[in-house]
């Protein structure tokens, strides 16, 4: 440490200016890329006039993306897995209620076979996810 007297010893202060500049610098730089490294399935869900349906508790999502991929709750699944996937999600659960999003372009049939698998499963609700119709359209 430099006192007043000696003026001739090396200088042994931190100088934190620079650290603080170059945090602010790196704040700023993730702010603005957070937003950017969301990510998510492309599916293209159909409009329709609906309301939404309340939720109380954490919904357990089965989305269909447009090559006929399976995805539950975040986790790849093949179509052979899904009945023992759903199965295993709703082993503890007193209210079976799972909520499907099916991209628009995926073939109707496909659709109506996971929801079969699904109430094999032992669901009681399958709920379709939709986005509300725009009325300019």
């Amino acid at each position: 440490m430099k006192t007043r007297g000696d003026s001739k010893g090396p200088l042994s202060e931190i100088n934190i200016i620079p650290l603080v500049d170059v945090m602010l610098v790196l704040l700023i730089v993730f702010m603005i890329t957070a937003p950017m490294m969301q990510h998510g399935l492309g599916i293209d869900i159909p409009n329709v006039t609906a309301r939404a349906l309340p939720a109380k508790e954490e919904p357990q999502i089965l989305n269909i993306t447009k090559d006929q991929r399976l995805v539950l709750n975040e986790k790849k699944i093949e179509y052979k897995d899904l009945k023992a996937s759903v199965q295993f999600l709703f082993a503890n659960k007193d209210k079976k209620e799972i909520f499907l999003r099916a991209d628009k372009d995926v073939p109707y049939g496909f659709v109506v076979r996971c929801m079969g698998t699904i109430r094999e499963a032992g669901v009681d609700k399958v709920n379709i996810v939709t986005k509300p119709l725009d009325r300019n359209e």
